[in-house]
Formats: C-alpha cells, sequence, structure tokens
C-alpha cells in the first residue's frame, strides 16, 4: 500500500506539471527561452508529454525504473538550468523539491511498483529489482539531464 501511495504522489505531482506547461505552450516555451534553452517550443512540448507521460506510468507502475528514470532527468534538468544557483531551500527557489522528487523516484525504482501495478502483473517487477534498478532509474535520468543540457542549454547572460 505505500508503494501505490509513494506511486500516486510522485506520479500525480508530475501529471501536474506536465499538464500545466501543456495548457500553455506558449507561455511554457517563452519561459524555457528566457532560462536559456535553445528550441524552446520543442523543450515545451518535450516537457509536458515528458512529465504526463512518466507520472501516467508511475501511477500504473508501468516500467517503473524507466519512468522514474524520467523524472530523475526531468528533476535534473530543472535543478541544473534553474534552482542550483539558488542554493537548497525551495523558499528562495532553491533544489530542495526537484532533488526530493528524484530521490523518491529512485527509491521506489528500488523499491518496486508493488502488488498494484502494471508491471507485476507483467511479471516485470521480478526482472529488475533492488538496488539495480534504483541504479538504472539514477544513471538513466541522470545520462538524459545530462544530453538534454548540453545538447539544449547555455547559462543566460545576466545583463
Amino acid at each position: 500500500m505505500a508503494r501505490l501511495l509513494l506511486r500516486t504522489v510522485l506520479g500525480g505531482t508530475m501529471i501536474a506539471h506536465g499538464l500545466k506547461h501543456g495548457r500553455s505552450l506558449d507561455g511554457t516555451a517563452g519561459w524555457f527561452g528566457s532560462i536559456g534553452f535553445k528550441e524552446p517550443q520543442l523543450q515545451a512540448r518535450a516537457s509536458a508529454i515528458v512529465e504526463t507521460g512518466a507520472g501516467a506510468a508511475l501511477i500504473a507502475g508501468a516500467a517503473t525504473p524507466l519512468a522514474a528514470a524520467a523524472v530523475v532527468g526531468t528533476m535534473g534538468v530543472a535543478a541544473r538550468s534553474v534552482h542550483q544557483p539558488n542554493g537548497f531551500f525551495i523558499t528562495a527557489e532553491g533544489y530542495e523539491y526537484v532533488l526530493n522528487l528524484a530521490a523518491a523516484s529512485v527509491a521506489l525504482a528500488g523499491l518496486g511498483p508493488g502488488r498494484w501495478s502494471v508491471d507485476r502483473a507483467l511479471g516485470l517487477d521480478r526482472k529488475l529489482r533492488g538496488g539495480p534498478a534504483a541504479a538504472v532509474a539514477a544513471g538513466l535520468g541522470l545520462a538524459g539531464a545530462a544530453a538534454q543540457l548540453a545538447a539544449f542549454w547555455r547559462r543566460p547572460v545576466k545583463g
């Protein structure tokens, strides 16, 4: 039951973020452009799709380590491009919040999705679990974040 609660809270949070970005793609693209992203329209669409899709997959308990990796990647990009320069605390726009979402996602990947999940119904939760599942979530997520940042982001020059 605790895993279902964790999946639902993490997944619901990601869906909410994805829908927020998707409701105002032009506004989201403008924001991405303002924080240094090339191709901000692409970034806006990608964030809406990845956040909503990862959230739905987490809630369903489907491909849990990969869905967790998508959350880690998204939070890694957010941490580096927006929050890290502001320190730890969220009250100052720091990385506290994104770190907690990413860490909870890695923990969920390691714990597994639990009894009421697509992964359990398909027997996938027995193929990749524990430390290796957590490592996949963290490793793929951080590698994806690094690739996205390297390809699309440059720290904005403050005038």
